[in-house]
């Protein structure tokens, strides 16, 4: 009797030991932590395991990113809880189940190398079949799941039926109850139907990825980000004060240059020294006349100037010897020609 109890509670003992073992079994890794994640042990850091049955869980501005074993990626945004629920590996660095169940928050999964139909994702509003794919999930407080396609294939499927998402950025919206909507492509009017604009932060700007899974999204959701709580207000802009700025200045247009007229030496313009009254105005100037057309002329000089000079007088009473001389010979010449005629006549007589 004794003997049949203590087994039974030796082998309490072991299973209760070997439980917390199978939910030990690592099956990733995280490899981005920001602000506070938490597991079923206590905070996570980087580089730290995560198992399979640990709830992981984010402050409403956390970040964790998580590799598993397979290659498969899984982002968990701020607010967000999700539950590694079945992990079966296989020695061939794939899985052949891996289902995890995301309560509230968001998300964004890439797929590793396993075969598709080994992944399996639960929301409260139905189930996603991933085909290879990449895309941003996200499940609201009361359940309402919204699903956007980033690469590949995948379909939804809740009570209300099932939506196939084949297209880049292709987006269905359904909840608890079964309402679905048709899959169409995302905008920024999906926060408003998901009643949260801190909803699909990956896609919106809002919530930063690192590495290669953060170079996936777009889908025109960028200007839809709202104002996040966790960052602090920027330092308001200093305006520059306007500088002063003298009017410009007008610009001197160049000035033409007039043909210079060649200048004539002061000995070929004698008409500088004859008064202005001297010369009719219609008397084409003597400096436009060619050299060869204007003979030398002596300088002429006015009578004011013959009384100033020095030795006038002196000079005019020559004169008038000159002319006097001149005068004599003019005489003489006449007095011979008459002495001339008079000879011509008296031989003229003669022979006669």
């Amino acid at each position: 009797m004794w003997g049949r109890r203590s087994l039974l509670q030796a082998l309490c003992i072991v299973v209760a030991v070997a439980q917390p073992a199978l939910a030990a079994e690592p099956v990733g890794q995280a490899v981005v932590i920001k602000t506070e994640v938490t597991g079923q042990s206590g905070p996570i850091e980087v580089d730290s395991s995560v198992h399979r049955n640990e709830r992981i869980k984010t402050s409403p501005s956390g970040l964790g990113q998580f590799l598993f074993r397979d290659g498969t990626k899984l982002a968990v945004g701020w607010g967000s809880s999700v539950v590694i629920d079945k992990y079966v590996f296989d020695d061939s660095q794939s899985v052949k189940k891996l289902t995890i169940r995301a309560a509230k928050g968001t998300f964004r999964w890439v797929s590793g190398s396993s075969n598709s139909s080994a992944y399996q994702i639960l929301t409260p509003a139905g189930t996603i079949g991933v085909r290879g794919t990449a895309f941003d999930f996200y499940v609201g407080p009361d359940g309402t799941t919204a699903v956007v396609l980033l690469n590949g294939a995948a379909r939804f499927c809740g009570p209300g039926g099932c939506r196939q998402l084949q297209q880049r950025c292709d987006c269905v919206v359904a909840k608890p109850n079964g309402n679905m909507s048709a899959a169409r492509r995302v905008d920024p009017s999906i926060l408003d139907t998901l009643g949260n604009p801190r909803a699909l932060p990956f896609l919106s700007g809002n919530q930063r990825l690192s590495g290669g899974i953060g170079m996936i999204g777009g889908c025109n959701m960028a200007s839809a980000a709202p104002e996040r709580k966790d960052r602090k207000p920027p330092p308001p802009a200093i305006i520059p004060v306007p500088q002063r700025q003298d009017p410009p200045q007008r610009r001197a247009e160049p000035q033409k240059e007039r043909p210079n007229k060649p200048d004539m030496p002061h000995h070929d313009k004698p008409h500088h020294d004859r008064p202005h009254h001297d010369r009719p105005d219609h008397e084409k100037p003597d400096h436009d006349r060619p050299h060869y057309d204007r003979p030398d002329r002596p300088d002429k000089h006015d009578g004011h100037d013959d009384h100033d000079r020095p030795g006038h007088h002196d000079q005019h009473h020559g004169n008038d010897q000159d002319h006097q001389g001149h005068d004599g010979d003019g005489d003489r010449d006449h007095d011979h020609d008459r002495d001339r005629h008079h000879n011509r006549g008296g031989s003229f007589n003669h022979n006669r």
